[in-house]
């Protein structure tokens, strides 16, 4: 309410479209996140890995001059993200190694594979489905102050249907309920019956696949393809999920608080660009939140064991 009444822009058709639209790709993050934190684990390469996958993706289709239907590319970028996903799942299920070291190490190749081996380079012109899919919007929001417009994306679509998805998966399946019995203890979710190893498995694979769908999206938002435009927002994204009510040390945790914890985030960022706040101040700001909010994690945490 302040930030309205300072700026006047905040409750515009075209503010709330902007937000909206700001999150959608960082929301697909906090969806894969959500569900790695819950299970008491961490994860810090999937901005790596969607990079990767979104530029392997779109220059596959650039060479083929591609012009079929824009879901093919949306299959081939889950694909690759499974297959780099699963690396992270097979080397922490299978052998147990610290998830933060793996995640860690593959980040690094990730990064490793696109700069270097792929010599990755910005193209302004991506393959014309995914241009036009890219243009398509939902409906044009305009302010009626200041005449500016925002396209509602069709992307977000995408978005919604992950969350159902996801939804449906923690809510009616074993595996969802495996997950939450892992984040609370591992040794007793084995004594129960679940296959830790395997569902540990399903996570980063379903994580990959997650994550290259949100590189792909990325690409079609912009209309160009940016190899490194997605890396560094990895601890934001932890930290809202942590901010949204997820225990930092697993088995506690809801999709819905996921998203306002995102969404949170994203709000206040906006809020800070309206009210005219310089981009140092917005940085402080976000990084306090980000203490206050995983520390009072940790707090209740901590009172939980004792």
């Amino acid at each position: 309410m302040l930030v309205q009444l300072r700026s006047g822009q905040f409750f515009t058709g075209n503010n709330i479209v902007d937000i909206i639209r700001s999150m959608i790709v960082p929301a697909m993050f906090s969806i894969g996140v959500f569900l790695v934190i819950l299970s008491g684990e961490i994860d810090v390469s999937f901005t790596a890995l969607a990079a990767l996958t979104g530029y392997i993706t779109t220059r596959i289709f650039i060479i083929l001059n591609y012009e079929g239907p824009v879901i093919v590319p949306f299959i081939v970028a889950a694909i690759f993200g499974f297959v780099f996903g699963s690396l992270n799942g097979f080397l922490i299920s299978k052998y147990r190694i610290s998830a933060l070291i793996v995640t860690l190490g593959t980040a690094s190749l990730f990064r490793g594979i696109m700069m270097g081996a792929l010599r990755a380079i910005e193209y302004p012109i991506i393959p014309e489905p995914l241009d036009a899919l890219g243009e398509a919007s939902l409906f044009i929001a305009k302010n009626p102050k200041s005449g500016l417009t925002s396209k509602m994306p069709v992307t977000v679509f995408i978005l919604i249907g992950m969350f159902i998805i996801v939804f449906f998966i923690m809510k009616y399946t074993m595996w969802g309920r495996g997950i939450y019995a892992i984040g609370g203890n591992e040794n007793s979710a084995i004594t129960a019956g679940f296959r830790v190893k395997r569902i540990k498995f399903f996570i980063y694979s379903f994580v990959g696949v997650i994550s290259g769908i949100a590189g792909l999206t990325r690409v079609v938002m912009m209309e160009r393809l940016h190899p490194t435009n997605l890396l560094g927002m990895e601890l934001t994204i932890i930290a809202a999920v942590v901010l949204g009510g997820t225990r930092i040390t697993g088995g506690v945790g809801t999709l819905t608080g996921t998203f306002l914890g995102i969404s949170l985030f994203y709000i206040l960022e906006n809020s800070l660009i309206l009210i005219g706040i310089p981009s140092f101040w917005q940085q402080f700001f976000v990084g306090f939140l980000i203490i206050v909010g995983t520390g009072i994690s940790s707090m209740r945490t901590t009172r939980e064991t004792l």
